[in-house]
């Protein structure tokens, strides 16, 4: 009976001073009104993006491929664009993240 004494002395005042930092909170977050759309839409941006990223690195290599298909000598010129393509539509997608990123914040 003792410790259970003890622990509610120690729990109680830690759950008294927790109740009005959450009530807080739980109040600045309802003034706010949108803050769960912005996590959304960074959702939503960022998903979109990977998608379209994807979609045009599979055009790009499916045309790259397609265009060495039908002539193989140029393979070597086209080596280069299609990694310079693929970079920069990577480099997309990685910048949609980071201001996915920084919207959340």
């Amino acid at each position: 009976m003792k410790n259970l004494v003890r622990r509610a002395l120690v729990i109680l005042p830690a759950l008294v001073a927790a109740a009005p930092a959450l009530a807080e909170e739980a109040a600045g977050a309802a003034a706010g009104g949108a803050s769960g759309l912005k996590y959304l839409g960074a959702g939503l941006a960022i998903g979109l993006a990977v998608i379209g990223g994807g979609m045009g690195q599979g055009r790009a290599a499916a045309g790259a491929f397609e265009g060495i298909g039908r002539n193989p000598q140029s393979h070597e010129k086209m080596f280069t664009p299609l990694l310079i393509g693929l970079a920069l539509i990577e480099f997309q997608t990685i910048m949609a993240f980071i201001i996915a990123f920084l919207l959340t914040q």
